[in-house]
């Protein structure tokens, strides 16, 4: 088993993979805990932060790398990235993040390549601050040079509890990769326990607005082993999506985590993810 794991994060990591010709291909990116929960924009504890809500990097004062590999196996998709975040060096928290994909769509595929830097900045100690900006480069027959941002704000409610909003794609590109959307979240970490939900709207895409809203919890076991459990309504394709995982920790801050997804309807994915994992504090 361990061998296949690590051929399947080598294999998203070294090729260009396949992925759904809509405007969802690049908002679906996250990481095997984002799967498994569906939500976690309002958290700031993984490095989907940076594609999320970017004031949300400030959140902890931690170093943070992760290698994230994903592979549908109903549809035979797949996408591999590295994501990077420093919020200790200064109050100026930054990351970035790389994803390498293809877009599946009527004319054929289009090979991306999907770039992020993010930056967030405490204006007080309740109040987070933060903008990215994404740089799509994608060759024909669908072809691309694009460059869009974010903007998000986090508020830390108390120790336990944080909500915020982000806005993405703020530049309109004309591309259907980059389509505007906003987003709403709520969060809870206490302890071994985490809890979060997620509201996400378009209005532009088409004649009504499509909501996509998801939530999910995790629990420590034995604090070493993350349990995790997720729902999301996929407004684009009006189905159900059901995530679960399993992580390890290690003391040092290091560690892997497994994601698996499966649809209700839509495109009936089968989706597996992985994520190694390094956070120092």
């Amino acid at each position: 088993m361990p061998h296949r794991l690590l051929l399947l994060l080598a294999l998203c990591l070294s090729i260009p993979v396949h992925a759904q010709s809509d405007v969802e291909d690049l908002r679906d990116i996250s990481s095997a805990r984002g799967y498994a929960m569906g939500a976690s924009r309002a958290l700031g504890i993984g490095t989907e932060a940076v594609l999320g809500n970017p004031a949300s990097i400030a959140l902890y004062q931690m170093y943070r790398m992760e290698l994230h590999g994903a592979w549908d196996t109903h549809g035979k998709d797949a996408f591999g990235g590295v994501s990077v975040m420093d919020a200790k060096t200064s109050a100026l928290a930054a990351g970035v993040d790389y994803h390498v994909l293809t877009l599946r769509n009527g004319e054929g595929r289009a090979t991306a390549h999907f770039s992020t830097l993010a930056f967030a900045f405490p204006l007080t100690p309740g109040i987070l601050v933060g903008s990215s900006v994404h740089y799509l480069r994608m060759s024909a027959p669908r072809e691309a040079n694009a460059t869009t941002v974010d903007a998000g704000l986090l508020l830390r409610l108390s120790d336990a509890f944080t909500a915020g909003v982000s806005a993405h794609n703020l530049i309109d590109t004309k591309n259907p990769e980059l389509t505007r959307y906003y987003t709403a979240h709520v969060g809870y970490l206490a302890g071994l326990f985490v809890a979060a939900a997620d509201v996400r709207v378009d209005f532009e895409t088409r004649d009504k607005a499509i909501l996509t809203y998801s939530g999910g919890f995790e629990y420590i076991l034995g604090q070493a082993l993350p349990v995790r459990v997720g729902y999301t309504y996929d407004g684009f394709h009006k189905a159900s999506q059901l995530g679960v995982g399993l992580g390890f920790m290690t003391e040092g801050g290091g560690g892997l985590d497994l994601g698996y997804r499966h649809d209700l309807g839509g495109e009936k994915g089968r989706l597996l993810a992985l994520t190694f994992k390094m956070h120092v504090g």
